[in-house]
């Protein structure tokens, strides 16, 4: 039947549905956001750019998508959630024009011994299959080549691939008594409760040196299963040492443990590969079937991009669907630049530029269009080479129809925005709002802090530092290093490149001596509460607490909200948080102490005339200059706030929740933490992460005080600026996984530029317009 045409009108009139193209902000206010108003053009790429702390992660993450993803969460039963978490309204007037967001942002995946990369992007969901399928002799259906169900994990080491091992001489000294003080195992000690309880059990005479203890006596010591005791009077369980530590300390997450239990804990035990199963984690059923001679766990341990090359020689019509989808999944790790991966990788050992680009593979094979896909500076870990292919990704999810908004500061990635939203004009207080909006040659002219820097590009050294000695590696054979040897000087600024994957993490955290000396700063997140903040974790909390105490002549608990001084009313968080049932929570400000945290008893006490509410509310700036000279001069409080001041931490505020920290302020506070340790060795990973333009160079100035003041410092880095400012360059690669592995250069950036014989050299050359 022929479509009915109107002869009155020629052409069709535009839709009323078509003109909804901008997403609008009107009044934001979240954290520092002083009332945001902008427009946002949907179906394009938008950068936003801005000093760190200008408010840039509040208005993408904490405004816009925390909005779409609330809205959404609405739209579900209210039992479904009950199992979401609250998220509560973010402050600002109007959003209009919103559409689903999925956040791909740099929070590292879990470290879940039982999450490798497989089972965090259903690869290995896909291979199980097709080995349940074309395996022979076949296992059975596709869980029973899943390490995580029992019908499939080796059964000596539940699925876990390793087995641990405990080193008796660090749980005891056997040449003493129990009540002599023989075990050395943290809170062990003979007159706490565990004492008593070994002391007083009967198996054995606590008087008596260990080393004379009969093998039944040592069996009851180290193995003897629960058995129910009578100890003064009071029913108790009794079980050996062996089990008991494995049972309080071994089954946590080591990085949630107390500092000096992952002490002991790193000192006792030792982990080896399952003898059973030889690591692959898998019984001997799924082990012994096979697909063209390879079972489940050499493919799932093969380098991706040599996986791809094995799926695609498979040809099985009766999977054909399965094999294409797979293939697809496999070729995308290829294309994002992480071939080098293995799908055994365990996830919680990926860098946070990896796990973002692992999330990505999720939506790249996606049939969804106009969604909002919000990065969070996606080039973090990436070399200037594969910067490229990171651009080309993004294109293509715009491409197919969606919104890509960007936080991120590489002018390689802030040039091909269709729209720049740039915020400031600086950090914490002093930023929050909109500089300038529009493109990148507007940028470029518009005279803001970004514009001023975007074609900022650093000259090579005229002189070097001359090495104070070297700290040798030889043989380095962790991940994919080939057998590597390499002097790293010392006294110098030495830089470690090349491009992801080539063995960079391998090198430095895998070789290099920890302990004596080194101190490893990391982006990792800080252990903390909603209630940690710069003031807590830095222990400046302690001198100005100690500081009003004498000043008022009351005791220093006082000044803490987490102790006697807290607020009745919200416990000392400030806020009172309502759970509304079926709807989001909601955080109000509490009225009895106005979100200051303290009883009004307490704010009466002053220091310098400031109560303490009002010094934890200073910027660390402010601080510094308070706690200098005059009635409130506190030496050991200017020192740390001096430390958090060089690393670029200014703007933060003392009371400030860790929780609201990004990536690369959270390292920052870290390396200014580590700042007042003896360490002669400083080894920092990609430092430049989360910095504007304008703050490397802040940052070089501190890298070469460091230096300057007799330490050695080694830094992860493709930031080309830093590369330029080195003492001594090494570049590992020349590709990456088993295509890495190798120095393909040592020497001054100079020599390098010189050569250009690698990638890192090539992009240095260009960078600094050799």
């Amino acid at each position: 039947m022929a479509p009915r045409t109107d002869p009155q009108s020629p052409s069709p009139s535009p839709h009323l549905a078509d003109s909804h193209d901008l997403i609008r902000v009107q009044g934001a206010r979240e954290n520092n956001l002083k009332d945001v108003s902008i427009e946002i053009p949907k179906r394009r790429l938008t950068v936003f750019t801005g000093v760190s702390g200008s408010g840039k992660s509040s208005l993408v993450f904490g405004t816009i998508a925390a909005e779409s993803q609330r809205l959404i969460n609405e739209t579900y039963s209210a039992f479904v959630q009950g199992f979401m978490p609250t998220l509560a309204r973010p402050e600002v007037d109007v959003l209009e024009g919103l559409t689903t967001a999925i956040i791909v942002d740099q929070e590292r995946m879990g470290a879940n011994s039982r999450s490798t990369v497989g089972t965090a992007t259903d690869a290995n969901a896909m291979l199980r299959i097709l080995f349940s399928r074309l395996g022979e002799p076949s296992a059975g259906p596709s869980f029973h080549y899943s390490f995580n169900e029992p019908a499939g994990a080796c059964q000596r080491c539940e699925g876990m691939g390793r087995v641990t091992d405990i080193d008796r001489s660090q749980l005891y000294d056997d040449g003493k008594s129990l009540n002599e003080g023989a075990l050395t195992i943290p809170g062990y000690s003979m007159d706490g409760w565990y004492g008593r309880i070994f002391a007083g059990c009967g198996f054995f005479d606590p008087d008596k040196p260990i080393r004379e203890f009969t093998e039944g006596e040592l069996h009851d010591l180290l193995h003897r299963e629960p058995t129910k005791i009578k100890v003064e009077g009071i029913n108790l369980t009794y079980e050996g040492l062996i089990p008991r530590i494995r049972k309080s300390f071994l089954s946590k997450d080591r990085e949630a443990l107390q500092p000096h239990i992952r002490a002991f804990v790193d000192r006792a035990v030792t982990f080896t590969a399952c003898p059973e199963c030889g690591g692959s984690r898998l019984n001997e059923a799924a082990r012994a079937s096979r697909i063209k001679g390879v079972n489940i766990a050499e493919a799932c341990a093969m380098q991706i991009s040599d996986l791809a090359g094995w799926v695609r020689g498979l040809d099985a019509p009766s999977v054909a669907p399965l094999l294409a989808t797979l293939q697809q999944t496999l070729d995308s790790f290829v294309e994002i630049g992480l071939g080098y991966l293995s799908l055994d990788r365990p996830s919680g050992t990926l860098s946070g530029g990896e796990a973002q680009r692992t999330k990505m593979i999720r939506h790249l094979g996606s049939s969804l269009t106009d969604v909002t896909y919000v990065f969070d500076e996606p080039t973090t870990g990436l070399h200037p080479h594969d910067i490229q292919r990171m651009n080309d990704l993004l294109l293509r999810l715009r491409d197919k129809g969606n919104t890509v908004l960007v936080v991120e500061h590489k002018p390689e990635m802030i040039a091909i925005a269709d729209h720049v939203v740039d915020l400031g004009p600086g950090a914490g207080t002093a930023g929050g709002a909109v500089c300038f909006e529009g493109t990148v040659e507007g940028l470029r002219a518009g005279g803001t802090l970004t514009g001023r820097h975007l074609d900022d590009r650093a000259a090579l050294k005229e002189t070097v530092r001359t090495p104070t000695g070297k700290l040798e590696i030889r043989g380095a054979t962790s991940h994919n290093l080939r057998d590597v040897d390499v002097d790293i000087p010392l006294g110098v600024l030495v830089v470690v490149t090349g491009v992801a994957g080539s063995g960079k993490s391998s090198l430095v955290h895998g070789s290099i001596p920890a302990g004596a000396g080194v101190v490893s700063v990391d982006q990792g997140a800080i252990r903390g509460s909603r209630r940690s903040n710069p003031a807590t974790y830095t222990g400046l909390l302690d001198p100005i607490r100690k500081a009003f105490a004498k000043a008022n002549g009351v005791k220093p608990a006082l000044f803490s909200a987490n102790s006697e001084g807290a607020c009745p009313n919200c416990n000392g968080a400030g806020v009172i948080y309502t759970d509304l049932a079926m709807m989001a929570g909601v955080a109000t400000v509490c009225e009895e102490c106005g979100g200051k945290r303290f009883q009004a008893s307490v704010l009466e006490y002053r220091f310098g005339g400031r109560d303490i509410s009002e010094v934890l509310a200073m910027s660390v700036t402010e601080a510094e200059e308070f706690f200098r000279a005059g009635e409130a001069r506190t030496p050991a409080a200017h020192a740390i706030l001096a430390r958090l001041a060089d690393v670029g931490l200014g703007y933060l505020s003392l009371g400030q929740p860790l929780t609201t920290l990004s990536g690369g302020e959270r390292q920052r506070l870290k390396l200014a933490t580590h700042m007042a340790e003896k360490g002669g060795v400083y080894v920092l990973d990609e430092p430049t992460t989360g910095l504007h333009l304008a703050d490397v160079e802040q940052l070089l100035g501190l890298l070469d005080r460091l230096v300057d003041s007799g330490k050695s410092v080694i830094v992860i880095e493709h930031h080309q600026a830093v590369m330029a400012h080195a003492d001594w360059i090494i570049d590992l690669g020349p590709g990456a996984g088993h295509d890495g592995g190798r120095i393909v250069f040592e020497g001054t950036p100079a020599d390098l530029v010189a050569a250009r014989s690698t990638l890192t050299g090539e992009h240095l050359a260009a960078y600094i317009g050799a």
